[in-house]
C-alpha cells in the first residue's frame, strides 16, 4: 500500500476540522455519546475524501474505441 501525499494528509485532515466544526454547530449536540458519533462521521468522512484524491502519475490514457481503419481520412492535396 503506498504511502499517502502530503495532499492527501491535507485534504483529510481539513475535511475532518471542518466537517466536525460544522455537525456539532448544526446538531447541537451535548452528550458525549452524540459528540462521540460526530467525530467518528466525521473520520470517515476524512479517510474517504483522503483516499480519493488522485495519486500524482495515477493518469490513465482512455483506450481507443474506435479501430484504427475507420479513422477519419483527410484528402490529400495534389
Amino acid at each position: 500500500m503506498p504511502r499517502p501525499t502530503a495532499a492527501q494528509l491535507v485534504y483529510g485532515s481539513c475535511t475532518v476540522v471542518f466537517s466536525t466544526l460544522a455537525m456539532l454547530l448544526l446538531s447541537k449536540a451535548t452528550s458525549v455519546l452524540g459528540i462521540a458519533v460526530i467525530a467518528l462521521a466525521a473520520l470517515a468522512l476524512g479517510v474517504f475524501v483522503a483516499m480519493t484524491v488522485p495519486l500524482p502519475g495515477a493518469h490513465t490514457v482512455a483506450a481507443r474505441t474506435e479501430p484504427a481503419a475507420e479513422e477519419e481520412r483527410v484528402p490529400s492535396r495534389l
